[in-house]
């Protein structure tokens, strides 16, 4: 009985033993490290840590870096400039940007149109005509860090009547100027031949990107060559452009440029704002002859015949809503003409536009699409629209008084580079001497890009 009694406390000594002999006596025992030791240890290990996150920061602003630039080359070669396009973008409207076709440091692009129209006998197509509607080429190459050339040749254009290869957009694009002052997007720098940033309509002007096939009757667009500062601060983006003015390419016939601006705003994912201004400059009417911005199918010019100069000022306003399926916008604007022909009782002219498009997609790939846009001015200003080029820009007789279009159309996307749309368009107005009528005009279209 005893000795069952004992086993117990003889087991407990020999474990204790063991783990003695293991450990080995407590005060051979290696002595903690002092406080200041432990410090040390800890500060070096927090340094290693910093310089990581140091290195893992600049990997990361490296990738943005070129994600941004990826972004501004599908923006410059679709031919829209960079920031001053809207943050938001209807499906059925506004394609994504193809991916560019690389060769090296260079990139490639294009997009165009085929269509078909006929007009009634005042119209432009009263034969009805198989066209290339449009059809460019975008290339941009890198030429050192954030510095990028790029051009647009435009070899066919609804604008011209024959294929002939010739230049649109060809500048230098200096992006980030503002990482000099640790900012991106802040500012950046356009210098050559690009287009006139004014409005908003022309951003989706091209046939990929257009709802319909018309434009609105303002269709206030243009190519010109000067500088160009652009950027953005949150949700506020801007442009300011100084150029020749005139619509001759490489030679300006007065000093006094054209300087546009536009300032836009996005408060909501579903709202964007913009206000735009410009004035021409004095443009000579022997040498310039037009104003290199576009109105109403046509050029400013000056409706005076013993002018040596004139010029024209021009406000707008734009505002789009945006929805999951569909969009509305909206734009208006005010014009002013002058010249410095002293004989002319009237010389001075006010005109006055507007436009409002609306698109709905019905389905995925199914949407349909209407605007409609008109041009008052009382004292007669020339207007082409779907008339004859000739008569309605250059005989004074035939100076348009107002005028109204409808546009009514349907559209199917086979992917995001093919489109297929068609539509109708309603044309009336007034002149200073008699009605204008028979411009209606139907009009089918295939829209690509690569």
């Amino acid at each position: 009985m005893k000795r069952t009694e004992c086993r117990p406390a003889a087991l407990v000594c020999a474990v204790v033993c063991c783990i003695c002999l293991r450990v080995g006596p407590v005060h051979g025992a290696e002595p903690e490290p002092p406080l200041q030791e432990q410090l040390r240890q800890l500060q070096q290990q927090n340094d290693r840590l910093q310089r990581q996150m140091q290195q893992q920061q600049e990997v990361i602003e490296n990738l943005s870096r070129k994600v941004s630039g990826l972004e501004s080359a599908s923006q410059r070669q679709a031919g829209q400039p960079g920031v001053n396009a809207p943050t938001s973008e209807e499906p059925a409207a506004s394609m994504a940007s193809a991916k560019p076709f690389g060769l090296g440091k260079i990139n490639l692009s294009g997009e165009g149109g085929l269509a078909f129209f006929q007009s009634q006998s005042k119209g432009p197509y009263p034969k009805a005509e198989f066209r290339v509607d449009e059809a460019r080429l975008f290339l941009e190459a890198q030429v050192w860090q954030d510095v990028y050339f790029v051009t647009e040749a435009d070899l066919a254009l609804r604008e011209e009547d024959n294929l002939n290869w010739r230049v649109g957009e060809l500048y230098l694009d200096a992006e980030d100027i503002s990482r000099l002052w640790n900012r991106e997007r802040q500012l950046n720098l356009r210098l050559g031949r690009f287009y006139i940033p004014f409005g908003e309509e022309y951003l989706q002007r091209n046939a990929i990107n257009n709802p319909l096939i018309s434009h609105s009757l303002s269709d206030l667009w243009g190519l010109d060559q000067g500088l160009e500062l652009y950027g953005a601060f949150g949700k506020l983006q801007y442009a300011l452009a100084v150029q020749n003015g005139g619509v001759q390419t490489l030679t300006d016939f007065n000093s006094d440029k054209s300087v546009a601006a536009r300032v836009s705003y996005d408060p909501a994912n579903w709202l964007h704002l913009s206000v735009s201004a410009m004035r021409t400059g004095d443009l000579d009417n022997q040498g310039d002859m037009l104003s290199a911005m576009w109105f109403g199918n046509s050029f400013f010019r000056s409706p005076s015949p013993n002018a040596t100069t004139f010029h024209d000022e021009v406000v707008e306003g734009d505002v789009r809503f945006q929805w999951s399926n569909g969009h509305l916008q909206a734009a208006g604007g005010y014009v002013h003409a002058d010249d410095n022909d002293k004989l002319a009782t009237h010389r001075q002219r006010d005109v006055y536009y507007y436009y409002v498009e609306g698109v709905q997609n019905v389905t995925k790939r199914f949407y349909g699409a209407a605007r409609w846009s008109q041009i008052l001015a009382h004292r007669g200003f020339p207007v082409v629209g779907n008339g004859d080029f000739g008569e309605y820009l250059f005989d004074d007789a035939q100076l348009t008084t107002g005028i109204w279009r409808l546009g009514l159309g349907v559209g199917y996307r086979l992917s995001q580079h093919l489109l297929l749309k068609t539509e109708y368009t309603f044309e009336q107005g007034n002149t200073l001497s008699g009605k204008r009528k028979h411009e209606n005009l139907f009009s089918a279209e295939v829209a690509f890009k690569f």
